[in-house]
């Protein structure tokens, strides 16, 4: 049971109309601005796709166009996670009928603040329901709980989970990679630690970033494959800015927004999140064009 293997994967904005429901037709732009642009994996319904607001039937319905428009180009994972164990596993049940979907993204069950026994048991009862690739997602800053690298290692055992979108830290990425088989992939979810993750035997990055610099952040991993150890890390340098300008405001506002002013139309967000404002749009605009 494999995940196929990408550098980029760019967890991906969901777009809507003026009504603030999912466009289809806005969609099939953005991926391919994506696929044309750097991004070599599409995850779909993450957080940055505001899956909190999206209902199940759009959640299905964005899944199987994001399948369709992507066509077998670059791999497709999709968000499946909540923090209830039983709803968790149905949900990845039905998303395994939709054929052309590579893996599934699962958060840790944020809220009910479980422990590290709970949390085990948690990714095991999806794991054992389903055999598509399951991608765990540890994001203490949002969940409230971290999933310690040690029970990461462990889980690393079962055969479907196959790979980690890991926010905690540079140490938990380099204890998890050290003490996991090679096949297990380490993704780093923090788009400022696309290099070093990288240096230190991470797979790659989910991020964020890459949906307004994924050329350059493409660049940069073909000079670190190279060996071209200080031409990567001056790229990574110039963009660290960059990248910390797009969570300056709750994201996703800073992406979509930024997508729209380059006319790859997203609309806005829904609320609680709420548009940049002027002035946020233009230190955001200001900072992401700035040239090296």
């Amino acid at each position: 049971m494999e995940l196929k293997k990408a550098r980029i994967y760019t967890a991906m904005v969901t777009p809507f109309n003026e009504e603030k429901k999912v466009d289809i037709e806005r969609l099939e732009k953005l991926i391919n601005h994506l696929l044309e642009n750097g991004t070599e994996g599409i995850l779909a319904g993450g957080t940055t796709g505001e899956s909190p607001t999206l209902n199940h039937d759009e959640k299905l319905d964005l899944y199987r166009e994001t399948v369709r428009i992507v066509d077998g180009r670059v791999p497709v994972i999709v968000g499946t996670g909540s923090n209830n164990t039983q709803e968790t596993v149905a949900f990845t049940k039905e998303v395994e009928n939709i054929s052309g979907i590579d893996g599934v993204l699962v958060v840790a069950p944020y809220y009910n603040k479980p422990n590290q026994s709970g949390i085990f048991a948690h990714f095991e009862a999806v794991a054992k329901a389903v055999s598509l690739p399951i991608m765990m997602y540890n994001v203490p800053g949002r969940t409230g709980i971290s999933i310690d690298p040690q029970t990461t290692i462990q889980l690393s055992k079962i055969k479907n989970i196959v790979a980690i979108k890991e926010c905690a830290s540079l140490e938990a990425v380099s204890e998890i990679i050290e003490h996991t088989d090679e096949n297990f992939l380490v993704y780093s979810g923090e788009d400022a630690a696309a290099f070093p993750a990288k240096c230190i035997g991470a797979n790659g990055i989910v991020s964020v970033a890459s949906h307004a610099v994924g050329k350059d952040m493409a660049k940069m991993y073909d000079l670190l494959e190279d060996g071209q150890l200080q031409a990567a890390a001056a790229i990574h340098r110039k963009l660290v800015p960059k990248m910390n300008s797009l969570f300056s405001v709750p994201s996703p506002a800073p992406t979509k927004m930024y997508l729209n002013h380059i006319n790859i139309e997203t609309g806005g967000v829904r609320l609680p999140l709420v548009p940049c404002t002027e002035e946020e749009k233009k230190n955001i605009l200001e900072v992401i064009k700035k040239d090296y």
